[in-house]
């Protein structure tokens, strides 16, 4: 093969694959070294130096590449890869390019950069320029922090949601935000059996970092590059006066690109994430005659087999899947004590805890002697939205409590 038949097509590759990764000399340099091995340094310093902002599009890279000198042979390895583009998977939009990702959001190039923060720049910025608000929520043990973005970056994540991630089923075992499955339906496999198992993950959400992220869309068909900026616009680095007052293994975390819990993308990315060890865990479960489900961080077994041996499994898959276990709250749980999990009892089947329906029912008796006004010593902005809220987490394991609750809801005057 001549230097005339091999040469396009090889600087059209070379041009895929630095449209494929960040605009650095190292990441360039390591993008091609497989392919131009010792000459893949001095072609990195080459573009950098001649393009130090990374260029508009492919085509512009193409020209760059095809004007340098004698490009080596392309090898069979690498004609298989220039043949065609890797297969799409599920029924996901098809954005090719960065800028069919700006077009389908409705946005600029430039505003795809500054709502990604590819560089995490804004994490010295004034607040009123970050894209996140943050809040420490306290916890049994320490603070849980989230992090919510801002209307217009919440508006991007809810079209990638809506118009990406909803595509693609989570796991069967998977029961935490998935349409049409609830704590009712991660309790019911586990309904009155002999042993309950349950099993936190540590830091579910921080422990996912961009690379993680960056796999799924990469998996689902999308071009490097765009895998790498929709990563970015569902993903965010904690600045430092957030962190205050966590322990530091999690700031670590947080330090570092990652799923934001608060982001309406999170759940779904996460779930996405989690699909391998749901299935390594799932068959762990059926080899030793046991179910297994999921609730987002609350891992469960049951069934009559070896809880120590089961445990030690888990902890192995646990941590070779990328996630680590809050063995503090590890449990088990046998059939003559309340099993409870995700805040249900499964004795006999998932339902919300009698004292939590009590406590209802009072506040709501108590509302119609005295006023909501005085029932709502924690001041909650809107507490009969609050109560009815609660009602509906009731009703959803017992149509009979809920229409108990309901009846007596009715009676209260919600104008005292």
């Amino acid at each position: 093969m001549t230097e005339r038949q091999y040469k396009p097509a090889m600087a059209a590759f070379l041009a895929q694959l630095a449209a494929e990764v960040p605009w650095t000399r190292d990441r360039l340099e390591e993008a091609f070294t497989p392919i131009l091995r010792i000459k893949a340094a001095r072609l990195a310093d080459r573009l950098i130096d001649m393009y130090p902002a990374p260029p508009f599009d492919e085509a512009s890279l193409y020209r760059l590449i095809a004007d340098l000198p004698t490009l080596p042979e392309i090898t069979e390895t690498i004609a298989r890869r220039i043949q065609g583009p890797k297969p799409w998977r599920f029924d996901v939009p098809r954005y090719v390019t960065t800028s069919d990702l700006a077009e389908s959001l409705n946005l600029t190039i430039p505003e795809i950069e500054w709502f990604a923060d590819a560089q995490s720049r804004l994490i010295v910025a004034p607040q009123p320029l970050r894209h996140y608000r943050t809040a420490a929520i306290p916890k049994r043990s320490g603070a849980r922090l989230l992090e919510v973005p801002k209307p217009r970056l919440r508006e991007i994540q809810r079209k990638i949601l809506r118009r990406i991630l909803d595509q693609v089923p989570a796991h069967r075992a998977a029961h935490g935000f998935v349409k049409g499955r609830s704590p009712r339906t991660f309790g019911i496999p586990h309904a009155g059996r002999d042993v309950v198992i349950t099993v936190d993950l540590k830091d579910f959400f921080p422990s996912i970092g961009i690379s993680r992220v960056v796999a799924i869309f990469d998996a689902l068909g999308y071009p490097r590059t765009v895998a790498w900026n929709l990563a970015y616009l569902c993903t965010t680095t904690t600045p430092a006066a957030g962190l205050s007052g966590l322990p530091y293994p999690h700031t670590s975390l947080l330090r570092t690109r990652h799923l934001p819990q608060g982001a309406p993308t999170s759940p779904a990315l996460a779930n996405l994430v989690a699909l391998h060890l749901d299935i390594r865990l799932s068959g762990l479960a059926v080899s030793m005659g046991m179910r297994y489900s999921r609730y987002a961080d609350d891992l469960a077994f049951s069934g009559s087999g070896d809880a120590d041996r089961l445990l030690w499994a888990v902890g192995q898959i646990v941590r070779d899947e990328g996630f680590s276990l809050n063995r503090r709250k590890t449990r088990v749980r046998r059939a003559h004590t309340r099993q409870e999990m995700a805040g249900l009892v499964v004795n006999d089947w998932p339902s919300v805890p009698r004292h939590e329906y009590d406590e209802v029912r009072a506040i709501l008796h108590n509302c119609i002697s005295t006023g909501p006004q005085q029932q709502n010593r924690r001041d909650v902005p809107d507490f009969r939205a609050h109560l009815y809220g609660r009602i509906a987490r009731i009703g959803e394991t017992s149509a009979r409590r809920r229409r108990k609750l309901l009846d007596i809801a009715e009676q209260v005057d919600w104008s005292r």
